[in-house]
């Protein structure tokens, strides 16, 4: 489900809340009205993102050992789309791993040498609520494109992820060529 219809329908509850209650609103203007609950609805969504957090725990991950070369993996960043409680994402400084399922895993590796393109992309509502998508189009066999969804603060993801990609196919000797 889009965040959009997602806060369509928590503002519909709302108001269907505020209609049963019996609360008197007519005194206040309908442009303040709707103002004061889609205020409403946005800390009811961020409260609600908060409390997935707690529900579903990032697992916690084991210690590097001490002998760790040059080439071992070193996460660089982890999170979830916002409202879910089935996907999480991982940015390593080799792969980018997308992890889908409540009680079955499914585990998608996106090795970060493979990516030709990355794009992100933001619509109002998530201009707004400092979210966004970040497209990753790339050479992988089994899915060429992957689309990390609602990512919270999507331009410092996004740079990130752009740096990880060019530092990893620097790491393993690839360049850039266009040809005209």
């Amino acid at each position: 489900m889009s965040i959009d219809s997602t806060r369509a329908k928590i503002i519909a509850n709302i108001w269907q809340a505020v209609a049963q209650s019996g609360v008197e609103l007519s005194t206040m203007p309908m442009e303040q009205q709707e103002k004061l609950i889609s205020k409403i609805a946005d800390h009811m969504m961020v409260t609600l993102d908060g409390l997935l957090d707690e529900v579903n725990p990032e697992p916690k991950e084991e210690a590097p050992s001490k002998a760790a070369d040059e080439y071992s993996e070193e996460i660089l960043w982890k999170g979830r789309p916002f409202l879910s409680l089935i996907e999480n994402y991982t940015i390593t400084n080799d792969r980018v791993k997308v992890v889908q399922g409540l009680l079955g895993k499914d585990i998608e590796n996106f090795e970060l040498v493979r990516i030709q393109d990355l794009d992100m992309t933001r619509g109002l509502t998530e201009r707004l609520m400092n979210l966004g998508d970040i497209h990753i189009t790339g050479h992988d066999p089994s899915d060429p494109k992957i689309v990390l969804r609602n990512v919270s603060q999507p331009e410092a993801v996004y740079e990130l992820l752009r740096k990880a990609w060019l530092a990893a196919r620097k790491r393993h000797g690839l360049q850039f060529r266009e040809y005209m």
